[in-house]
């Protein structure tokens, strides 16, 4: 790649930690991009595979975080270690579409009040084609373009950000292990919109283990409690009021299972009831998965996403309960707040 004087120098900071597998793919993606002026910095977080080695082959620059201290970190080293004027990070098993870069800056550059912008992820996995994979991929597409346009949290899996917005939000919080991102975009959004947009495409190695991608939801939904209620608002993006009454009409079907023997016969009917609510709350997701896979594969998708659902709510709960019961937890977020702080972009 011939470097252009004249486009802004992007610096492409790829966090990893044992990604070898995907790593690859991952790093000849960011090299066949037609986007001129790159420049690319792996930032492995003392991976124990042979990342190190895959990226080296590829004559790609190494920086070791010296400690692993998670993706948050990682992302500040590389902002530390490069020299461009728009920063782009690129989770280490995603696979960008070789017009990503290039729309992005056209978007970032085209309007000033963009800080930052987004990508969104095919529906297809990466690399483990299982069911749970398939499905991941299915929800997180369709939830990521129902959102599209200006949203308050960042999809740090492929975005793009001005260094001088970097520098004036300032760097990740290393504290966060899953919610660094979120906590970003409150701060970056009280300034700047934060776009998520199709345009800007890639494909994601996505959860392919049950356990593993239920236990990470759990945590995300209970650790966003400090910062919503420190924020005194909901994120714009996924959380719709919708999927909020969805994910509780699911959670409320466990409880409701007892009506019958309380109720008699008739008592099936407000489980049932609950839910339909749940179907109906996403039913335009539940329809672009009819359309994509049939309906075989929809009854094992709304299985999943009952039992998603169900996860997050309670993860949800379990963070209020933590937010009164302990003053450590509720201070989470208070270094991204400070009491001057300006209004949030939409409140009061």
């Amino acid at each position: 790649m011939t470097p252009d004087p004249g486009r802004p120098l992007v610096s492409v900071i790829v966090p990893n930690y044992n990604y070898a597998e995907s790593l690859d793919l991952c790093l000849r993606s960011i090299l066949d991009q037609t986007y001129p002026n790159l420049e690319i910095l792996l930032v492995d977080d003392c991976s124990t595979d042979g990342s190190v080695a895959v990226a080296e082959a590829l004559g790609v620059r190494v920086v070791s975080t010296g400690v692993n201290g998670g993706c948050g970190r990682a992302r500040n080293i590389g902002a530390a270690r490069s020299a461009g004027e728009l920063l782009c990070y690129v989770d280490s098993d995603l696979v960008l579409a070789p017009d990503a870069v290039a729309n992005a800056v056209q978007l970032l550059v085209g309007d000033p009040a963009i800080g930052a912008v987004c990508g969104i992820e095919d529906p297809e996995p990466l690399l483990h084609d299982t069911a749970v994979a398939r499905y991941r991929g299915l929800q997180y597409h369709y939830w990521s373009i129902s959102a599209e346009g200006d949203v308050s949290f960042l999809f740090p899996a492929v975005c793009l950000i001005r260094r001088t917005v970097f520098e004036e939000v300032g760097p990740f919080n290393p504290a966060l292990r899953h919610t660094e991102e979120v906590d970003y975009g409150y701060r970056l959004t009280r300034r700047y919109r934060l776009v998520l947009t199709s345009r800007v495409r890639g494909r994601h190695d996505h959860d392919h283990e049950l356990r593993g991608l239920l236990r990470k939801l759990f945590h995300r939904g209970r650790l966003r409690i400090p910062l919503y209620a420190r924020a005194r608002r909901f994120g714009q993006g996924f959380e719709t009021a919708s999927r909020a009454w969805g994910s509780l009409a699911a959670f409320g079907v466990l409880p409701a299972l007892a009506a019958p023997l309380l109720l008699g016969p008739w008592g099936v009917l407000l489980p049932a009831s609950l839910l339909g609510v749940s179907l109906a709350c996403d039913a335009g997701m539940y329809a672009f998965v009819r359309r994509r896979h049939g309906v075989p594969f929809l009854v094992f998708f709304a299985g999943l996403h009952f039992l998603v659902n169900v996860t997050i709510t309670a993860g949800v709960a379990t963070g209020a309960l933590q937010w009164l019961a302990s003053g450590t937890f509720r201070r989470l977020y208070d270094a991204s707040f400070p009491v001057d702080h300006p209004p949030l972009r939409g409140t009061a």
